[in-house]
């Protein structure tokens, strides 16, 4: 899993199926500190994130996991909320 911002929202009227009902955000990669690292993506929202909160996400197979037993083919998946971080630094 991977640390993000909500930066965005992609509404979309014709789509798969499998998608409807479902938000599609985009994200900020971010780092632990906060700062922006790589580039910005859509991903699918498993848990109800809202613009500027920072998420976490994960890619892949486990992507698709998140919304089981449905079956929706994403290949990034918002699956949680972060509430603080805590580095253990300065």
């Amino acid at each position: 899993m991977r640390l993000g911002r909500v930066i965005g929202r992609v509404w979309s009227t014709v789509k798969s199926r499998q998608f409807e009902g479902r938000k599609l955000l985009v994200i900020q990669p971010i780092s632990a500190d906060g700062k922006d690292t790589g580039q910005e993506f859509v991903a699918a929202d498993a848990i109800g994130a809202g613009a500027g909160e920072t998420i976490y996400w994960c890619r892949g197979k486990e992507a698709a996991l998140a919304f089981l037993p449905d079956q929706v083919c994403s290949d990034a998946t918002v699956v949680g909320i972060v509430d603080s971080i805590h580095t253990g630094k300065g």
